[in-house]
């Protein structure tokens, strides 16, 4: 899997998406799960996770509607950035920790191009402003 990667050369903020079952790598920097549930069957030592962020991920009602449903890509896109615009603390807390280095955006779900973790990439990477 290749995973989604920026940078912005004002700030040197590089943020990657990566499955969570993936093999940490030294060149990860944070690891930050950002769904609401942990991985099945994923141990903690085997994530070898820095930050479980539940707040940035989806509401319950976002994500079952979803349903990691293609079809539904634009519109979830829509919906989850509508949701991260009014949920200032944990998106600046991203950001922040962006701003001291790479940050590496972990999910779990099976499908590596329509997750939640992708979506927030490109929230993040957008120049969108938090409210």
């Amino acid at each position: 899997m290749r995973p989604h990667e920026t940078g912005r050369s004002s700030t040197s903020t590089t943020f990657v998406v990566k499955r969570a079952y993936a093999a940490a790598e030294t060149t990860d920097g944070l690891r930050v799960l950002v769904d609401a549930l942990w991985p099945r069957g994923l141990s903690k030592d085997a994530a070898k996770i820095d930050l479980w962020l539940k707040a940035v991920a989806p509401s319950t009602a976002l994500r079952k509607w979803f349903g990691h449903d293609p079809e539904r890509w634009d519109d979830f896109r829509r919906k989850y950035f509508d949701e991260l615009a009014h949920n200032d603390d944990a998106v600046s807390e991203l950001r922040s920790l962006g701003k001291r280095g790479r940050v590496t955006l972990l999910f779990a779900a099976k499908d590596v191009d329509h997750n939640n973790a992708v979506a927030l990439h490109g929230f993040l990477t957008s120049g969108r402003r938090d409210r």
